[in-house]
């Protein structure tokens, strides 16, 4: 019997190490023990998701945090080959970025993003947030397993 929400893999694609910190704080302090796997660089998130090289032994995402401003592939050019991609389209996928222009939240949202999340720069609002999101993706929408 199941008796609440089965923890998650969560995939964080970040390259700024502050963010990594406070992101994977916020997941230590929540309930549920959720898996989360960090990347820092665009290369590195396709070669995870598609277990190539050091990642083959990688989980499949249940879900994906994913900055857009990344070194060596942006994270647009990633989202674009996630969602083109038919073994790796149904991982949702969150944008959690600096970037409020409105050029960045449309192309997103073209590219087939879940969600498009605005990083506040007030730590506990960014805690707030990332468990928010956490918290949503765990507790209300039924991912595929």
């Amino acid at each position: 019997m199941n008796d609440g929400p089965r923890p998650i893999e969560v995939l964080l694609v970040e390259d700024d190490p502050g963010d990594v910190l406070l992101t994977t704080e916020a997941f230590e302090h929540n309930k549920v023990a959720n898996k989360l796997h960090v990347v820092d660089d665009g290369e590195q998130a396709m070669a995870f998701l598609r277990r190539e090289g050091e990642y083959e032994g990688a989980p499949r995402p249940d879900l994906m945090l994913l900055d857009l401003n990344l070194p060596r592939k942006d994270g647009r050019e990633v989202l674009s080959e996630v969602k083109a991609d038919e073994d790796l389209r149904s991982i949702p996928v969150v944008v959690l970025t600096t970037s409020e222009a409105d050029e960045d939240i449309l192309r997103s949202y073209h590219l087939h993003a879940n969600a498009y999340v605005t990083k506040p720069v007030d730590f506990e609002q960014f805690v707030s947030v990332v468990r928010r999101i956490d918290d949503f993706f765990v507790t209300v929408v039924k991912l595929p397993r």
